[in-house]
């Protein structure tokens, strides 16, 4: 199984960067945490990025990353405002 990854500010994590999960290019953007037979134990580093781990492994199989930049561009394009932007 492949699909698509990015980093994308959420609100559970009052702003910070986390990572989020796509199956297919038309489906929502979703926290990494709600696919949790893809995710792996993230590294024991204080402040260290939800996720990173997870990224790691998917991109190794095979999976695409996205530009946080070009999603805050779909998300004002689809709800006309800059909600996510940083």
């Amino acid at each position: 199984m492949t699909g698509q990854l990015c980093w994308i500010p959420s609100f559970a994590s009052k702003g910070k960067l986390t990572l989020h999960l796509r199956l297919d290019p038309f489906q929502p953007w979703k926290p990494h945490t709600a696919f949790p037979y893809l995710c792996v134990p993230d590294y024991p580093i204080p402040g260290g990025s939800k996720g990173w781990a997870t990224s790691q492994r998917l991109l190794q199989t095979g999976w695409a990353i996205v530009p946080t930049a070009q999603v805050r561009v779909s998300f004002r394009d689809d709800f006309g405002d800059d909600s996510v932007a940083a």
